[in-house]
């Protein structure tokens, strides 16, 4: 007979998925030294990508723990092109996305920073968790459903809740790019300029490999803002970014009309998009400074 156990809450949704990133990490890490990597096509059609061993480690983890624990949901996984459908949606539409490993090229150089996982849970096209893992701290972000807070857990147990530094003024604070300072409109490099000419920011800093490492140093407030060039968005990277950057009370803007800034939608892709905008990515309580420079910029 099978016993039925009632309903899941979002605490225990928050512990599974916490619980495969952290066999995840654990799965990439036993692969550090000692795993087989190949040439993979790019989202441009360029041989120049690479899948590793641990990639497909990673994932594994992940679909089977998804397929015991939520086996109707569906799931958006970056390799393979694994694509489940939601089969039951009595209560909505229910899909995981997974990135097995964000950072893949770094992680093929043994870089000892700008490796991770993620996972994100979408419900009716709103991110109502999601969770990335540093693969070299063994620290992990994000929020559970139903929770207003988003959280840096460190060592798989300590955890501190994670707020914007928006006390201190964009001024006294670095901007992240990931990309060279060339590559962006008249706009973005005028509010990246240093404060003697007339920038937004204190000075610039420049990253590279996982995205959601580079972006959990912006929720982490180790910088006032962050700098997206255009680019793919896809739904294992762009998912949980997203998520976690609006619970956490973030914005989006790019380079409109007029050589403005002005609001970026960012929607959830369930394919690989290109966007060709730029995307800054900046505390909803810093916009009135951005837009008290832009005016100041415009006299």
């Amino acid at each position: 007979m099978q016993i039925e156990y009632g309903r899941l809450n979002g605490h225990a949704i928050g512990f599974m998925m916490k619980e495969m990133v952290r066999r995840a990490i654990e799965a990439i890490r036993k692969e550090r030294f000692g795993f087989v990597a190949h040439a993979k096509e790019s989202y441009a059609g360029e041989m120049n990508d690479v899948l590793t061993s641990a990639d497909l480690a990673a994932q594994k983890v992940y679909v089977k723990m998804i397929r015991e624990a939520f086996p109707t949901y569906g799931v958006i996984a970056e390799e393979d092109e694994l694509r489940v459908e939601c089969t039951d949606k009595t209560f909505g539409d229910f899909y995981f996305t997974v990135d097995p490993l964000d950072g893949t090229k770094a992680f093929s150089r043994r870089q000892s920073h700008g490796v991770g996982t993620m996972i994100a849970l979408v419900h009716n096209d709103r991110v109502i968790a999601a969770y990335v893992g540093d693969v070299m701290t063994r620290e992990i972000y994000g929020f559970r459903p139903d929770s207003n807070r988003v959280h840096r857990i460190s060592e798989y147990d300590h955890g501190i809740e994670l707020s914007a530094d928006t006390l201190r003024p964009l001024r006294e604070q670095y901007a992240l790019l990931r990309g060279r300072i060339e590559s962006h409109t008249p706009i973005i490099r005028a509010m990246l300029a240093l404060p003697q000419h007339h920038g937004a920011c204190k000075d610039i800093e420049i990253t590279g490999g996982s995205i959601g490492i580079s972006m959990a140093r912006l929720w982490k407030g180790e910088v006032g803002l962050a700098v997206l060039e255009p680019s793919y968005e896809t739904p294992w990277d762009s998912t949980p970014v997203i998520g976690i950057s609006r619970k956490l009370g973030y914005a989006f803007l790019t380079a409109g009309a007029g050589d403005r800034l002005e609001p970026l939608e960012m929607r959830l892709p369930k394919a690989v998009t290109h966007r060709d905008a730029e995307c800054v990515v900046v505390h909803e309580r810093h916009l009135p400074e951005l837009l008290d420079w832009q005016q100041r910029r415009g006299t």
